[in-house]
């Protein structure tokens, strides 16, 4: 019996191949197959690139701190933008109460 030689397969075929899996409604079974790949090693694949995607960002980093202080500020401005967002709210309320 021959055994088969080993398939390797590019990274960028990879991360096609996991975005295709990805989009809404597609079955990881009919891309393997379209791409003529085991099911198995497409759900791998897509356990790394998630992996990859969820790595935190190193504290040691100079651009993990400018983006961690970034989020911060963000946070803040979102929290802000929601007070003064409310406060319009019941002000516009008032005046139509008052005006009726």
């Amino acid at each position: 019996m021959s055994k088969q030689k080993r398939r390797k397969f590019s990274p960028e075929f990879k991360a096609g191949a996991v975005e295709m899996a990805t989009q809404p409604g597609v079955a990881i079974s009919h891309v393997a197959r379209d791409l003529d790949v085991r099911e198995g090693s497409l759900h791998e694949w897509m356990k790394k690139a998630r992996g990859e995607a969820a790595r935190p960002l190193k504290p040691s980093s100079p651009t993990g701190e400018t983006e961690r202080e970034e989020l911060v500020r963000l946070r803040r401005e979102v929290t802000r933008l929601r007070m003064e967002r409310d406060f319009l709210k019941k002000t516009t309320a008032f005046f139509v109460r008052e005006s009726h």
